[in-house]
């Protein structure tokens, strides 16, 4: 009986599926107490509310029979062999008939009778539509209290801060989109950083975005949720930082780069006394190493962004465009050779003061005014050139 269920379900989509306006995508593993019943509260949504569409389970390889069960109610199950969030979003995206997509949670814990408000902003001219628990309604119970105060705020106002995103609520789980439009974005994660990556994408590529109010129930299932608070929330933090260069590389970089040169204008003079503090040599050797490893950073933000334009994951920089018409291979080198010279000449003249004193024992706080900067113009030229000719290799694609 179920087999001709299954059948009747099948066909039916197949001979509609240029007619589908919205497709409903519920990722699924092991959701077998409240698969069906979302199933069924979708269904009736796009029925009440006159939207052509289908629901899509893209299973993960459950073994609770869930699969049968969605079935049963009229979804079209997919069945996703690589394991996480985001693999089993993105194929049953992939599945999708819709010109609209509507993901959520197989738990029970989104409203999808509110499926009509989120294809209402689509038709507008929306991109992607977002759902936004704090504008709306969390339940008691539904979120706890270190997601709801600290994780999901935290991880929301970092996102706002690097992207300069609208999103309110970077990690609710109903959202909506045009199909076509999220499928441009080319979309990697396999995790639960998907939610991100997702939002991320869409405001450094353009894409109109909004938020709707909606409400979070508790979790209805049997057992404990796939999310895990520390693991997921790191995966979510480390991506943002890997997708913004500024935050984790430059303006780091930029900071130690001028700490150093400023303690090391302050120092090279003489030792300097604060109180009863005196900075010497010791602390211009450590102001050196500021220096080479804010340029060094700063430099790393550079090739982190010409790598991810060049592979599309982020999209085209005018300011990086009109940098690299003054900032050719020529200039790094030129200005590369001047750094390595002054090095030098720092050098000799520490060798012309070790000469004079006829080689013998040296006073390191007047010679170490000498040979740290020398060391750091020698070493920042070779940086300098060496990145300069990355740099280029890596601009060959995209020229």
């Amino acid at each position: 009986m179920s087999s001709i269920a299954e059948t009747h379900v099948v066909s039916r989509i197949a001979e509609n599926r240029e007619d589908v306006e919205l497709s409903v995508v519920m990722p699924c593993l092991n959701e077998a107490p409240t698969v069906g019943i979302c199933v069924k509260k979708a269904i009736a949504a796009l029925e009440r509310h006159g939207i052509r569409g289908e629901v899509i389970i893209a299973d993960n390889g459950s073994s609770d029979g869930s699969q049968q069960i969605a079935r049963e109610m009229g979804a079209r199950v997919v069945n996703v062999e690589r394991r996480g969030y985001g693999s089993a979003l993105q194929s049953g995206i992939a599945a999708a008939h819709g010109q609209f997509v509507l993901m959520g949670d197989a738990d029970d814990t989104y409203d999808f009778s509110q499926l009509d408000q989120f294809v209402a902003k689509l038709r507008e001219g929306y991109d992607l539509v977002m759902g936004n628990r704090f504008r709306g309604k969390i339940l008691p119970g539904a979120m706890p209290h270190l997601h709801r105060y600290l994780g999901n705020p935290v991880l929301t106002g970092l996102g706002r801060l690097f992207f300069k995103s609208p999103v309110r609520d970077f990690h609710c789980g109903l959202r909506a989109f045009r199909k076509d439009a999220i499928e441009r974005l080319g979309l990697r994660t396999m995790g639960m950083e998907f939610a991100s990556e997702m939002i991320v994408k869409a405001t450094a590529f353009g894409l109109r975005v909004t938020e709707i109010p909606t409400t979070l129930s508790p979790d209805r299932r049997d057992r404990a949720p796939h999310l895990r608070t520390w693991r997921d929330g790191w995966r979510h933090l480390r991506f943002l930082l890997l997708y913004s260069p500024r935050w984790l590389f430059l303006y780091p970089g930029i900071a130690l780069f001028t700490v150093g040169v400023l303690l090391s204008a302050f120092l090279l003079p003489g030792p300097k006394r604060i109180g009863n503090v005196v900075f010497d040599i010791h602390t211009l050797l450590f102001a050196a190493m500021a220096i080479l490893i804010g340029f060094q950073s700063a430099v790393f933000a550079t090739f982190t962004k010409v790598f991810a334009i060049s592979e599309g994951l982020l999209p085209e920089d005018p300011r990086l465009t009109r940098m690299f018409r003054y900032v050719t291979l020529e200039v790094g080198l030129i200005v590369g050779i001047l750094l390595i010279l002054a090095g030098a000449g720092a050098w000799a003249l520490g060798l012309e003061y070790w000469r004079i004193r006829q080689f013998g024992p040296l006073d390191p706080e007047k010679t170490l005014r000498i040979v740290i900067p020398g060391m750091v113009c020698f070493t920042l030229g070779f940086q300098v050139i060496l990145s300069s000719f990355f740099l280029s290799v890596l601009g060959m694609s995209r020229r």
